[in-house]
C-alpha cells in the first residue's frame, strides 16, 4: 500500500509550480530577478511586510507631517498630491486643487500627475534592471546600441550619472532652425540632429557632471533597443504592471494629450502642450504619490538588483567641484559631512514640479506632485528632520 503525502509536501509543492509557471528566473550574485516569458526583467512587489508601525508612532509623526503641510499649502487655490510614508505605511496624504480647471476635475489619489524629472527614477530603475539582467553592461558603448550615435566614448553609466558631456537637446534643436518646431520631436529625431547638424559635445566625456535631459532621452532608447518594445510598453512591462501600478503611465502625445490633467503657471494660466512634450525617459510619466510609493517599496525587496549595483546606484560620481550635492545612478543626493547622504529626485516640466524623497535608512518615502507651477513642492526635504539626523529645519524662515 502506498504511503499518504503529507499536507506539507502537497503544500510546498504547489508553491514550487506556481513560482515556475509565473515566470522563469535568474540568478544574480546574491539574489533573484524575475523576467517574463519574453526575457524582459519584471520588478516584483516586496514580498514580505516590512515592521508595521506602531500608532503612537504614527500619530507622532503625523501630527508634525500634518503641521508642515497645513503651513506650507495653505492657500486655497493650491494644487497639490502629497503623501509620507515609512515602512511602505501611509503616515499622512492629502490630495487639494483643480486637476483640470476647464473641466472642473478635482486632485485625488488616483489622479494621475505629470512627475516631470522624477521620470529619471525610474527610467534608471528599467535600465539597472536590464544591466542586472547582463542584457546590457554600465560601462557599455552607447554607440554599440544605437546605430549612428555620434559620441564614441559616452557610455550607459555616464549617461545614468550625467556625465556623457551632451548638450540639452532643448537648445540644440531650438537653435540656428535645427528642428521645425511646428513638428513633434521625438527620442529618434535627437540622435538624427546631433548627427546632420554635428552637434558637438558641451565638454569630453566623464570629465565632468553636466544635468542634462538628453542623457534620459537616449537612455529610453536604448530600453526600446534591447527590449524590443517602445519604451511605454517597456515601462508597463517591466515595472507599472507587475507592481499594481494602475494609475500610471508615460504621456503619447498622439493619444492622451485630451485626457491628461494639463498644467499652469502659477497664476493659474493653463500652459499648452509644445513640440518637445513627444520626448519621454526624462520625463513624460504620469504618475500619483500611492502608486509611486508601490514602486519605492518594491526596491526594498531583496531580488531588485544584486547588493554591487543597489551600491553603485547610490554613490557620487562627480567630485571635480567642491561641494555636498552630488548625482548618483538615477538619483540625486546630498553627502553631508556627518551622518546619512539625502536622497531625492526634483522635477519641473512646464507648470509642473515634483519631488520624490527616499530615506534609505529609515525607510521613509516622501512624494509631493504640482501641476501649478510652485516652488513649495521642493520644501518637501525639511520633512527629513522628522524621521532621522537630517540637516533640516520645520521652521517657516527657512527656505
Amino acid at each position: 500500500m502506498a504511503s499518504k503525502i503529507s499536507l506539507h509536501t502537497i503544500q510546498l509543492l504547489i508553491v514550487f509550480l506556481l513560482s515556475v509557471s509565473c515566470s522563469k528566473q535568474e540568478k544574480t550574485e546574491d539574489g533573484v530577478v524575475k523576467v517574463n516569458k519574453n526575457g524582459i526583467p519584471v520588478m516584483m512587489p516586496l514580498q514580505e511586510e516590512l515592521p508595521k508601525l506602531s500608532t503612537a508612532f504614527i500619530n507622532d509623526k503625523k501630527y508634525g507631517v500634518s503641521r508642515f503641510f497645513e503651513k506650507t499649502w495653505s492657500e486655497k487655490n493650491d494644487n497639490v498630491a502629497f503623501l509620507v510614508a515609512k515602512n511602505g505605511q501611509i503616515i499622512y496624504e492629502n490630495y487639494m486643487g483643480f486637476a483640470n480647471k476647464r473641466t472642473g476635475e478635482m486632485i485625488t489619489k488616483e489622479m494621475p500627475l505629470h512627475i516631470a524629472s522624477v521620470s529619471k527614477v525610474l527610467t534608471s530603475t528599467a535600465v539597472l534592471m536590464l544591466v542586472d539582467t547582463k542584457k546590457i553592461s554600465l560601462n557599455q558603448k552607447v554607440n554599440t546600441i544605437i546605430e549612428n550615435f555620434p559620441y564614441p566614448d559616452v557610455t550607459i553609466q555616464t549617461l545614468l550619472n550625467h556625465r556623457s558631456g551632451m548638450r540639452n537637446y532643448a537648445y540644440f534643436t531650438f537653435e540656428n532652425g535645427n528642428w521645425d518646431k511646428k513638428e513633434t520631436l521625438t527620442n529618434e529625431d535627437i540622435v538624427k540632429v546631433m548627427v546632420e547638424k554635428e552637434i558637438t559635445l558641451e565638454r569630453p566625456t566623464d570629465t565632468g557632471f553636466g544635468y542634462c535631459n538628453t542623457n534620459y532621452a537616449i537612455l529610453a532608447l536604448i530600453i526600446e533597443k534591447v527590449t524590443g518594445l517602445k519604451y511605454p510598453e517597456a515601462m508597463k512591462e517591466m515595472i507599472f504592471a507587475p507592481l499594481g501600478m494602475t494609475d500610471t503611465f508615460v504621456f503619447d502625445i498622439a493619444k492622451d494629450r485630451d485626457i491628461i490633467a494639463p498644467s499652469y503657471k502659477g497664476n493659474n494660466v493653463e500652459i499648452g502642450i509644445d513640440y518637445l512634450d513627444g520626448i519621454y525617459g526624462d520625463k513624460n510619466i504620469y504618475s500619483t504619490p500611492r502608486d509611486l510609493l508601490k514602486f519605492d517599496k518594491a526596491r526594498y525587496a531583496p531580488f531588485f538588483l544584486n547588493s554591487e549595483l543597489i551600491k553603485k546606484m547610490y554613490q557620487g560620481y562627480s567630485y571635480e567641484s567642491k561641494g555636498i550635492r552630488n548625482y548618483g545612478l538615477g538619483i540625486r543626493m546630498t553627502e553631508f559631512e556627518k551622518g546619512e547622504p539625502f536622497y531625492y529626485h526634483n522635477g519641473w516640466w512646464h507648470g509642473n514640479t515634483s519631488c520624490f524623497i527616499n530615506l534609505r535608512k529609515e525607510k521613509v518615502t516622501i512624494i509631493v506632485l504640482s501641476n501649478k507651477f510652485t516652488k513649495k513642492t521642493y520644501q518637501a526635504k525639511k520633512l527629513a528632520a522628522l524621521f532621522g539626523d537630517y540637516p533640516f529645519k520645520l521652521d517657516d524662515g527657512e527656505e
